[in-house]
């Protein structure tokens, strides 16, 4: 039975949340620094649905274990979908939060569609190959200027109407009620004991492939 599950992530913030959901499995779980140095996958997909796939899979072959991670964003209608996966870098590489929220309100000058959503995809991945995917989302409408203080990313533009408030606005207790991500997260939550049962079978029709080293220099993996 499978003890130990990478989480492709470097924020301890998420690795402290995946703990929560699994505690009582004995399952370790571990993040991508608790390795040293790895190669970073190639985040090139359309879809947040690739992407996700495409991280899992790559610390799964890498390091020779079951593997976890998720891709997000946030979807305008009226932008045909933009940002979407370039949410993170839409004003640019390194772009800041606050030059991203500003280039979407430059783009959103003048349009009264102001539709998005919130979309979170969650992958799990072995060494072979195979994945399971869980999927949340939260729809909400985009405001003509930033409100709020909290939160990061776009929240200061992520407007829900049940709540009257944007995402920057609401506490954190209120927005892990209603978030995309807590949405799948809390899919996979209550069907992490089959999930675990098919990691197992699939780990089991054939043997897992020894960790790829071939990316890394000498020094990076004794290091």
């Amino acid at each position: 039975m499978v003890n130990m599950i990478v989480l492709a992530t470097n924020n301890k913030k998420k690795v402290e949340e995946f703990q929560e959901i699994l505690k009582g499995y004995n399952i370790e779980l571990k993040c991508v620094s608790d390795f040293g140095r790895l190669p970073e996958p190639v985040e090139d997909g359309d879809t947040f649905d690739e992407n996700a796939y495409k991280k899992a899979l790559h610390y799964a072959k890498v390091l020779g274990l079951p593997a976890i991670a998720d891709d997000s964003g946030l979807v305008v209608e009226a932008l045909n979908g933009e940002p979407g996966v370039y949410s993170a870098r839409y004003a640019g590489e390194n772009a800041t939060d606050e030059e991203n929220c500003y280039k979407l309100l430059e783009k959103m000058e003048g349009i009264t569609n102001r539709k998005a959503a919130f979309q979170c995809v969650l992958s799990i991945a072995v060494p072979s190959g195979p994945a399971l995917t869980y999927e949340g989302s939260c729809q909400g409408v985009i405001t003509e200027t930033m409100q709020g203080s909290g939160g990061f990313g776009y929240d200061p533009l992520f407007f829900y109407p049940e709540f009257g408030k944007t995402f920057a606005e609401m506490t954190a207790e209120e927005k892990n009620t209603i978030s995309h991500r807590s949405k799948a997260l809390a899919e996979f939550a209550t069907e992490f004991a089959k999930v675990r049962i098919w990691i197992d079978q699939r780990l089991a029709e054939e043997k897992p492939p020894k960790p790829d080293h071939s990316q890394f220099e000498d020094n990076d993996w004794s290091s």
